[in-house]
């Protein structure tokens, strides 16, 4: 069956995932991975898509982002693949293809899911294997949440915020929400829907998305809009 097409709506976060080909790794040193950041701060701020958090792994990565405009997302990634590809592939000695097909992304509901998200990034490096503790691990924007760095590349969600009213609280409340993780059926419904396109949240914001797109925003019966977060 051939793959849905990308949903983008601006003014909703957008889990966004770019994976490399036959997951080879993209990310090889720090020089890499500094590249990257730069060019994702770079086209994020010029084509208006707030980044809510981030994490850089080896052979993919996770982008939390609020488009403003319609074709912000997608244009973004789009510059940021090439300019990738070209400057990796340079430095590298290589050629080809380095990415596994185009992006994947789903729209999350930000009062269900959004903080959720932003845990569920932070904590990758961690369920990989690749450190213990989430502020281990230097290419994630859990660093900024937690006021250890200023992160050109982060733009906090109105969420954030409202975790408290002073940095200490809101970064105290972010921490509590990292070291309590996220429950099995959170985390299993984050990474499904993110590899499915289906947008993620609950029945009525299911619906009420469904009817700005003729494209099936969630998982249903074959020519019916579905409203379930499936």
């Amino acid at each position: 069956m051939a793959r849905l097409p990308r949903l983008t709506v601006p003014g909703y976060p957008h889990h966004v995932i770019q994976r490399g080909n036959n997951r080879q790794m993209i990310f090889r040193d720090a020089a890499d991975h500094e590249f990257m950041l730069g060019l994702l701060t770079e086209q994020a701020k010029k084509l208006q898509v707030e980044i809510h958090a981030y994490v850089l792994m080896g052979n993919h990565f996770h982008l939390l982002a609020t488009p403003q405009t319609q074709d912000g997302l997608p244009l973004m990634m789009q510059s940021v693949g090439r300019s990738y590809v070209r400057y990796f592939n340079r430095r590298h000695q290589r050629s080809g293809t380095l990415w596994e097909g185009r992006y994947r992304s789903t729209i999350v509901q930000s009062e269900r899911y959004l903080l959720a998200c932003m845990v569920y990034i932070d904590l990758n490096p961690v369920r990989a294997g690749m450190v213990a503790q989430p502020g281990d691990y230097p290419w994630s924007s859990y660093a900024h949440s937690m006021g250890r760095r200023n992160d050109p590349l982060v733009t906090p969600h109105a969420l954030f915020w409202s975790l408290g009213n002073t940095p200490f609280a809101r970064e105290a409340a972010y921490g509590e929400l990292v070291r309590a993780g996220i429950v099995g059926a959170d985390q299993a419904q984050i990474g499904q829907s993110v590899h499915a396109g289906w947008a993620l949240g609950e029945a009525d914001f299911i619906a009420a998305l469904q009817q700005r797109t003729q494209r099936r925003v969630a998982k249903g019966k074959a020519g019916r809009p579905a409203i379930q977060t499936g």
